[in-house]
């Protein structure tokens, strides 16, 4: 059986291994647009701050694919899928076979539309070449930078821009820094200890237009505000890449449909990673993106394993600012309870979500003792009414827990 994979990204490359452990025999042909092997996208923010070398960022030596006989086809962006014959068509009319296909196309960065948007010195991070590209402009260049989106990326990339000296200027549209991972009074504490640390911030500010003559030299706001930028980094999301399910007539909303199998509305279509939406929704993350590449290639193979969703947690640490967000951060319903705990000054601040006593959802920001076990009560529901008023204090004993 030979099984052809679109995307070698994480969701594709993990289910090549996946495949590979399980059945020696069979013929895995992974097809990636980059010219690079798989990288995990979170070493290009280390890449980016100086911290990791560019040979350190691949999780795999070409040799591992020699190894596990997993064929590896770079620069190889597949055009179309053709189920009715079960080939795959290249930009230039070459056509390969398979029994199975896996679609694994990932995202691409969102951009908005902003005059200026196209000018020399703004750039997006989402691959190898992207992080090349910015690097040089880091080194040609004044040593300003605007990065719109305080999201995780964002924050990540101011990290890494501010340890390469630059002056940095965080622009969010949101009220508040992190929307998804945090609430506004925790959020309050993040965007001082990051202030503190050297990085400037906006909230609700909207850019309007990117300023300069050919090269980019600031972002106007809505406001009326000009921050001044030699370089601008764009991280307001991404967007599912769809196109190659598109062209086969897989079911497509804001993501390519899946079922709890990752089976698509094609038979022998299979789909992974950030480019799918299951049960209503986009992930999206990387555990999603591992959980969902397990289950694909079982199923590939026969097995029963059923996709329930991922929990979102998500640890970040800015300017030695340490954060853990794990499931449901806001009460969304009459009887859900949340129990909050903040000292501003010394950067602290952790929040519980209750639903009728079982933890939902949890913020550990600043002093991170506990969070493992915190994070493994989130993911178990586990029912903490006994605890809950003791859980948030300094000394309590999370073997308990």
């Amino acid at each position: 059986m030979r099984i052809v994979i679109v995307g070698n990204g994480l969701a594709g490359t993990m289910a090549a291994k996946t495949l590979r452990q399980a059945d020696r025999s069979l013929d895995i042909d992974v097809f990636g647009a980059e010219a690079f092997p798989y990288y995990p996208r979170p070493n290009l923010i280390e890449l980016l701050a100086g911290r990791m070398p560019e040979e350190r960022i691949f999780a795999f030596s070409p040799s591992w694919y020699e190894a596990e006989k997993i064929g590896l086809h770079l620069s190889s962006p597949v055009h179309r899928a053709i189920p009715e014959s079960g080939r795959v068509q290249f930009a230039s009319g070459r056509l390969e076979a398979y029994d199975v296909l896996l679609l694994a196309e990932g995202a691409s960065p969102a951009v908005p539309v902003l005059p200026g948007i196209g000018r020399k010195g703004v750039f997006t991070l989402r691959t190898l070449d992207d992080a090349r590209a910015i690097l040089g402009r880091l080194q040609n260049t004044g040593p300003r930078a605007a990065v719109l989106g305080g999201g995780l990326l964002g924050l990540e990339i101011a990290r890494a821009l501010k340890h390469r000296g630059a002056d940095v200027t965080v622009i969010e549209y949101f009220p508040h820094l992190l929307p998804r991972q945090l609430d506004p009074p925790g959020a309050a504490v993040l965007k001082k200890q990051i202030e503190a640390a050297g990085i400037h911030v906006r909230t609700g500010a909207a850019a309007e237009e990117i300023l300069g003559d050919g090269d980019v030299r600031g972002v106007r706001l809505k406001s009326g505000e000009t921050v001044p930028a030699d370089l601008v980094l764009v991280a307001a999301g991404v967007r599912p890449n769809t196109d190659v399910a598109r062209s086969a007539g897989v079911e497509v909303d804001k993501g390519v449909l899946v079922d709890d199998r990752m089976r698509t509305s094609r038979p022998g279509i299979f789909a992974a990673g950030d480019a799918i939406q299951h049960n209503g929704r986009l992930y999206g993350f990387i555990p999603a993106a591992f959980e969902q590449a397990r289950t694909a290639a079982e199923s590939i193979l026969g097995g029963s394993r059923a996709y329930a969703g991922t929990v979102p947690a998500n640890t970040l640490k800015v300017m030695g600012v340490a954060l853990t967000s794990v499931g449901q951060i806001q009460p969304e319903k009459p009887h859900h309870e949340e129990l909050r705990r903040e000292v501003v000054d010394a950067g602290l601040y952790r929040k519980l979500v209750l639903d009728e006593g079982r933890l939902i959802g949890a913020i550990w920001m600043g002093d991170m003792r506990g969070v493992d076990a915190v994070v493994k009560a989130v993911l178990e529901k586990r029912d903490i009414a006994a605890l809950k008023y003791d859980l948030l204090a300094d000394d309590f004993d999370f073997k308990k827990l």
